[in-house]
């Protein structure tokens, strides 16, 4: 009997586990970006794979984020955007400590000077003003640049009586520009207002995730509001609210779906019928042709 148990031991002793396998040469053997974990079903995919579906997870449907230039290759027929105001950039009004170093970091990382890109161009054919914010910059938040690129994109929307198409991905406003940055939220809704009195037409989209302030602005008062599928949309965190009102909130609080079932948002659009939605709606409106810009 030993010696069955010695062969035994022999025989699957001597095996390597996984487990002994050290944990650097694993990671080695996979070149960073290059999978990415589904962050619904946690499934892992290629991170190409996930760009060609828009980064929408092709199993559950879960909407990852996306950058601002990809949503705009999503979006606009290809070779008609024109990117407004790219050279304004934030500075330290209030010399908070370490603000132009951060600001520099995102840059470099993100290679865009700002949290928002505005411009024009044309989906199916009929021209539209768009800004859409990126929250992998400075996590989307408005400070005074931001509220500045948005207020004259709508201006020129309204000048060139082209339909604006905003996309807000932002945590709110900016703590490190203080007063000014709150000062955006009355003006960007200001300048709305105008193209409102002039019958412009403003479709306001809000995705994952569109908070603070920018949520309680311009966000909130398009002609049609819409949403992406699980977007994040709110004022205050859901844990203050609790603790404000003294009650346990429901699972789905503060979802696009939530939202929409209590009547704060007009319609959920999937990413990969955007494009298509909006050309829709462009057309019911008699949107196209030639800004007065160009005529002129």
């Amino acid at each position: 009997m030993k010696k069955e148990e010695s062969s035994l031991l022999n025989l699957f002793g001597n095996r390597k586990k996984y487990a002994s396998i050290p944990a650097e040469h694993g990671k080695k053997d996979v070149p960073q970006g290059l999978m990415k974990k589904c962050d619904g079903c946690k499934k892992i995919f290629y991170q190409k794979d996930l760009v060609k579906h828009l980064n929408v997870c092709p199993e559950c449907g879960h909407h990852h984020r996306i950058s601002a230039h990809q949503r705009i290759a999503s979006l606009f027929d290809e070779g008609t955007f024109t990117e407004w105001d790219e050279d304004l950039v934030s500075e330290n009004p209030l010399n908070f400590p370490e603000y132009e170093e951060k600001v520099e970091k995102d840059r470099n990382k993100t290679g865009l000077n700002e949290a928002v890109v505005t411009g024009e161009g044309q989906i199916h054919g009929r021209k539209a003003a768009v800004a859409i914010m990126d929250a992998s910059f400075r996590m989307g938040s408005m400070g005074s640049v931001v509220g500045e690129k948005i207020a004259r994109a709508i201006e020129r929307a309204r000048v060139q009586q082209i339909p604006i198409i905003i996309f807000t991905a932002s945590g709110g406003a900016r703590m490190q520009e203080g007063i000014l940055s709150l000062m955006q939220m009355a003006k960007t809704s200001m300048a709305i207002q105008r193209l409102h009195k002039e019958n412009g037409l403003f479709i306001s989209i809000m995705t994952n995730p569109t908070t603070g302030g920018v949520s309680a602005s311009f966000a909130s008062i398009g002609d049609y509001n819409f949403a992406e599928p699980g977007a994040l949309i709110g004022f205050a965190g859901r844990r203050i609210i609790e603790q404000t009102i003294r009650e346990k909130l429901p699972k789905d609080f503060q979802t696009a779906e939530f939202q929409l079932n209590n009547g704060q948002v007009d319609k959920i659009i999937p990413r990969e019928e955007m494009r298509d939605t909006l050309g829709t709606i462009l057309e019911i409106h008699g949107c196209g042709g030639e800004s007065v810009e160009t005529r002129a």
